[in-house]
């Protein structure tokens, strides 16, 4: 029989939030703790050898022996060192336990192997991980035991940082501090800080583990690198929001427990588009913290997909021809009184702070929309991104049918007099409801929509960090809010300046406003001529970083340093050769030692069936010599395919690393992977199933 749980009672169980410590920690101790997180003071070491005890006893209440400072290094992943809470021999054959406040704040790991983009040498082994106080502590109980596990930023020996949450971390100061400076001019003195708030939905695909591991592209790339579209795909739209099946709810049931015991607030679950294909979507949170919660998403879907005999595949693209997965990034700005900057209202027409902060971010995407598409690429999201099943790669803002006509006005008059209405929609059933129909709609095929009261950025991979994005986000807008504030605190009447700069910012930037159809061929004709930029693929999205616009904006706002983000292009050029080079030597292996193997094999037996026919006399065998020769010819191709591939790898390989490299693993090796994979498939269509040498799409997708 199935078990059942009171969420509300488990929820947030192995959390050490808020409640935990008013109910743990002295009210002295309490109160500085609350005025390190939300004002930023420093927190004394007594204060932190006082929450390091409660946080201890309480982890071992939870069964926990280790702790570890849980960082995310630049490798797309979490990382972790376990530390025993012991800490000598007694004499009387007992051990301490023990956890100070040192350590509870710094930790040392060695960082010799992270990327760093030629940060720091080899032999430079230290690196510095720091509590980040605003994200709770929690407790993850697994094979290995429970571990209090503490996120931490992480940083170089010499002080750069090696992580995604550091220039978060940096970034949310950044646009806390240009918003307030915004809201004091309209007059809002109560407001203390602003907060951007997100909620990322995630899309994941589950495939039987039995056969994932018949697949060496599943294990080594995440993606199969060959496989023929079966006769059904998602043709029929009748795997999207469908009954999930049992085994499906099983997974999904102890996903939800364990990510409740941990404080994220999994919210929604469906099938989505493509069979197979799910997705998860939790309630908004602060910033680091949907950072921080998305990365136990992903690692709890990884785990329980295990324990169910699954595994989960986060690539972008894991099935060529059939929708793959992203990461819909909501964002809006929040004040600690529960203020949304991005709340129209009901007459946005009137609302002249909405309307300020509206053409600022029109401002800000426009230009920074390259380096808005760089925080979105990878070698993954290039299989995905521009396929009419995920956002174009052209950055553009959707705003819906009653934005677009207040911003129509302002561009047109320079006010704005009314806003459109919502109507009732009739169901035309006297047993149903009528409905408030919205004044806008929804548009998927936009990168940028607004969505009501928040913007969705819809172009992030399902298997990145949805810290780059954020980071990008919050810092442009905090330049153009600076810029903004700029202006108006030198205005002498601010009523019309701040009316000439709406304005202003909605002539000069309204080329970025597209409601129509991203995936038609039109918009690309339109935007080239608009002058937007339509960046293809992550080895043209890199340079974004380094362009001087960008280097001046993150170092105005002390995000990253010009030396930062070189060694993050480096990263990211580095990154991306290795993650192909994988793919074409995965390819290699396939083809050489299972394909073609197999496919010999098929034509032996083949060749044999025709040989004994004849021998007989009993029937005309030109159907089968047909055939015998076609997979022949196809044989062929793929022997030359796989020569080619070889030759254009070896030589990608022996480049020296950086975007030199990356371009020819982007020209080449790709193009010979594609040239290898076409009779390949067209093969596998041929040759005698039993004799193929792994599972097929549709024994992936639908066998499940």
């Amino acid at each position: 029989m199935s078990e059942y749980y009171n969420v509300a009672e488990i929820f947030g169980e192995n959390v050490f939030n808020d409640s935990v410590m008013q109910e743990r920690l002295p009210k002295k101790v309490y109160k500085k703790m609350r005025e390190v997180m939300d004002e930023g003071v420093e927190m004394d070491l007594e204060t932190a050898d006082v929450v390091a005890h409660e946080m201890k006893e309480w982890a071992i209440e939870k069964g926990a022996t280790h702790y570890t400072h849980w960082f995310q290094p630049l490798t797309g992943a979490t990382a972790e060192k376990h530390d025993s809470f012991i800490t000598a021999p007694m004499d009387n054959g007992k051990v301490l336990m023990s956890f100070s406040g040192k350590e509870l704040i710094k930790g040392e790991p060695d960082a010799s192997s992270f990327p760093s983009g030629g940060l720091r040498a080899t032999f430079e082994a230290r690196g510095y991980t720091a509590w980040d106080c605003t994200s709770p502590a929690f407790v993850r109980q697994d094979a290995a035991g429970a571990i209090l596990c503490i996120p931490t930023a992480f940083c170089s020996y010499t002080g750069e940082a090696l992580d995604q949450k550091t220039p978060l971390l940096r970034s949310m100061e950044a646009i806390n501090e240009q918003s307030l400076r915004l809201l004091r001019l309209f007059g809002n003195q109560t407001s203390k800080r602003v907060t951007p708030s997100v909620g990322p939905e995630q899309e994941y695909f589950l495939v039987d583990r039995q056969k994932y591991l018949k697949r060496k592209d599943l294990i080594f790339t995440g993606r199969t690198l060959f496989g023929a579209m079966p006769p059904k795909g998602q043709e029929m739209d009748d795997h999207y929001f469908g009954v999930i099946r049992e085994r499906i709810g099983a997974f999904m049931k102890d996903v939800n427990q364990e990510l409740w015991k941990l404080g994220v607030s999994a919210k929604t679950q469906h099938n989505e588009v493509a069979p197979a294909q799910h997705e998860l979507a939790p309630i908004y949170a602060q910033c680091n913290v949907a950072v921080d919660n998305n990365q136990l998403v992903m690692e709890t879907l990884k785990k329980e997909a295990f324990h169910h005999g699954l595994t989960c595949l986060l690539n972008e693209k894991p099935f060529a021809g059939v929708n793959g997965s992203g990461k819909h990034n909501n964002w809006s700005l929040i004040t600690d009184d529960g203020i949304n900057l991005l709340n129209p209202g009901k007459t946005p027409h009137e609302n002249i702070q909405f309307l300020l902060v509206l053409t600022c971010i029109l401002k800000a995407v426009d230009v920074h929309a390259d380096l808005l598409r760089e925080s979105a690429a990878d070698a993954g999201n290039d299989q995905r991104l521009g396929a009419n099943e995920a956002p174009p790669a052209i950055i553009s803002i959707y705003l819906g049918e009653q934005l677009q006509d207040v911003l129509n006005q302002l561009i047109s008059t320079g006010s704005a007099t009314r806003s459109l209405k919502g109507e009732v929609l009739q169901t035309g059933v006297r047993t149903l409801p009528d409905f408030m129909k919205d004044a806008t709609d929804r548009n998927r095929t936009s990168p940028f929509a607004f969505t009501g009261n928040k913007f969705e950025f819809r172009m992030v991979g399902s298997n990145d960090s949805i810290a780059a994005p954020n980071v990008v986000l919050n810092t442009i807008v905090a330049e153009v809010f600076c810029e903004a504030c700029d202006v108006l605190e030198q205005a002498e009447d601010f009523d019309l300046a701040v009316h000439d700069l709406i304005k202003e910012y909605a002539i000069e930037h309204q080329r970025i406003v597209f409601n129509g159809n991203g995936y038609s061929e039109e918009w690309v004709a339109e935007a080239e001529r608009r002058g937007l930029p339509n960046i293809r693929n992550m080895v043209d999205a890199v340079p974004a970083l380094t362009a001087e616009k960008s280097i001046r904006m993150f170092e105005k706002f002390n995000v990253f340093t010009e030396t930062e983000l070189s060694s993050r292009a480096e990263i990211h050029y580095e990154n991306y050769a290795k993650v192909i080079n994988i793919e074409a030597h995965t390819m290699i292996d396939m083809a050489s030692k299972q394909i073609i193997p197999a496919v010999i094999k098929y034509i032996t037996s083949l060749a044999h069936s025709i040989n004994e026919v004849k021998a007989a006399c009993v029937a005309d065998v030109s159907t089968q010599t047909e055939l015998l020769q076609e997979t022949s010819d196809l044989l062929t191709d793929t022997k030359v395919a796989l020569a080619k591939l070889v030759e254009a790898t070896r030589k990608a390989a022996a480049m020296e690393e950086g975007r030199e490299q990356a371009v020819a693993y982007r020209d080449y090796v790709k193009t010979a992977m594609e040239e290898l994979r076409s009779p390949v498939d067209q093969l596998e269509m041929l040759v005698d199933k039993e004799m193929w040498p792994m599972p097929s799409y549709g024994d992936l997708m639908f066998e499940v």
